[in-house]
Protein backbone atom coordinates (compact mmCIF):
# COMPACT_ATOMS: atom_id res chain seq x y z
CA UNK A 1 0.00 0.00 0.00
CA UNK A 2 1.48 3.26 -1.06
CA UNK A 3 1.42 5.51 2.03
CA UNK A 4 0.43 9.39 2.49
CA UNK A 5 2.35 12.35 1.58
CA UNK A 6 2.98 14.43 5.26
CA UNK A 7 2.51 17.48 2.45
CA UNK A 8 -1.48 15.98 1.66
CA UNK A 9 -2.09 16.44 5.39
CA UNK A 10 -3.85 20.12 4.89
CA UNK A 11 -5.51 18.80 1.79
CA UNK A 12 -6.90 16.19 3.76
CA UNK A 13 -8.65 18.37 6.66
CA UNK A 14 -10.23 20.56 3.85
CA UNK A 15 -11.59 17.97 1.93
CA UNK A 16 -12.69 16.40 5.35
CA UNK A 17 -14.28 19.26 6.88
CA UNK A 18 -16.50 20.21 4.08
CA UNK A 19 -18.39 23.38 5.06
CA UNK A 20 -17.57 23.39 8.99
CA UNK A 21 -15.56 26.23 9.79
CA UNK A 22 -11.89 26.38 10.76
CA UNK A 23 -12.74 27.17 14.57
CA UNK A 24 -15.58 24.41 14.82
CA UNK A 25 -13.07 22.00 13.12
CA UNK A 26 -10.23 23.25 15.32
CA UNK A 27 -12.68 22.46 18.63
CA UNK A 28 -13.38 19.01 17.46
CA UNK A 29 -10.20 18.18 16.95
CA UNK A 30 -8.98 19.39 20.17
CA UNK A 31 -6.21 22.58 18.78
CA UNK A 32 -6.55 25.93 17.69
CA UNK A 33 -8.28 27.27 15.28
CA UNK A 34 -4.78 29.21 14.52
CA UNK A 35 -2.79 25.88 14.30
CA UNK A 36 -5.23 24.33 12.16
CA UNK A 37 -4.94 27.03 9.80
CA UNK A 38 -1.29 26.55 9.52
CA UNK A 39 -1.72 22.91 8.76
CA UNK A 40 -3.92 23.91 6.20
CA UNK A 41 -1.33 26.08 4.77
CA UNK A 42 0.97 23.60 4.70
CA UNK A 43 2.92 23.89 7.99
CA UNK A 44 3.85 20.33 9.56
CA UNK A 45 2.49 20.02 12.96
CA UNK A 46 3.79 19.16 16.23
CA UNK A 47 3.61 15.39 17.43
CA UNK A 48 0.74 16.01 19.52
CA UNK A 49 -1.57 17.82 17.45
CA UNK A 50 -0.27 15.16 14.61
CA UNK A 51 -1.71 12.42 16.32
CA UNK A 52 -5.02 15.02 17.17
CA UNK A 53 -5.72 15.59 13.49
CA UNK A 54 -4.92 11.52 12.32
CA UNK A 55 -7.62 10.88 14.95
CA UNK A 56 -10.23 13.16 13.95
CA UNK A 57 -9.36 12.02 9.97
CA UNK A 58 -9.26 8.50 10.78
CA UNK A 59 -6.01 7.81 9.49
CA UNK A 60 -3.12 5.63 11.12
CA UNK A 61 -0.17 8.32 11.46
CA UNK A 62 2.57 5.85 9.94
CA UNK A 63 0.86 6.12 6.81
CA UNK A 64 2.09 9.63 6.47
CA UNK A 65 5.72 8.85 7.53
CA UNK A 66 5.96 5.83 5.19
CA UNK A 67 6.31 2.83 7.79
CA UNK A 68 3.98 -0.44 7.80
CA UNK A 69 1.82 -0.89 11.13
CA UNK A 70 2.66 -3.77 13.21
CA UNK A 71 1.42 -7.16 11.82
CA UNK A 72 0.64 -8.26 15.37
CA UNK A 73 -0.41 -7.34 18.65
CA UNK A 74 2.52 -9.54 19.95
CA UNK A 75 5.00 -6.49 18.40
CA UNK A 76 7.22 -4.86 20.58
CA UNK A 77 7.88 -1.41 20.47
CA UNK A 78 11.50 -0.06 20.93
CA UNK A 79 12.44 3.64 21.34
CA UNK A 80 16.23 4.65 20.85
CA UNK A 81 16.76 8.78 21.66
CA UNK A 82 20.17 9.86 20.77
CA UNK A 83 22.21 11.06 23.89
CA UNK A 84 22.51 15.05 22.94
CA UNK A 85 23.02 17.77 25.59
CA UNK A 86 20.41 19.75 24.22
CA UNK A 87 18.20 16.97 25.14
CA UNK A 88 17.14 16.53 29.28
CA UNK A 89 16.48 12.90 30.80
CA UNK A 90 13.09 14.25 30.92
CA UNK A 91 12.56 14.73 27.85
CA UNK A 92 13.81 11.74 26.18
CA UNK A 93 11.47 9.94 28.91
CA UNK A 94 8.58 11.70 27.77
CA UNK A 95 9.29 11.22 24.08
CA UNK A 96 10.32 7.65 24.31
CA UNK A 97 6.93 7.30 26.69
CA UNK A 98 4.64 9.33 24.39
CA UNK A 99 6.28 6.88 21.28
CA UNK A 100 5.29 3.99 23.33
CA UNK A 101 1.69 4.80 23.86
CA UNK A 102 0.77 5.98 20.21
CA UNK A 103 1.72 2.61 18.91
CA UNK A 104 -0.33 0.81 22.05
CA UNK A 105 -3.49 3.21 21.29
CA UNK A 106 -3.10 2.45 17.43
CA UNK A 107 -2.93 -1.63 18.17
CA UNK A 108 -5.40 -1.10 20.34
CA UNK A 109 -7.78 0.87 18.18
CA UNK A 110 -7.20 -2.17 15.44
CA UNK A 111 -8.61 -4.81 17.83
CA UNK A 112 -12.05 -3.31 18.79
Amino acid sequence: MMGLNIEKLGEMIVARRGTLGVRAAAKEIGISSATLSRIENSHVPDLVTFAAICKWLGEDPSKFLGMQPAESSDSVASVHLRKKKTTSIDTAIALGGMIVAVQKALRDRENL
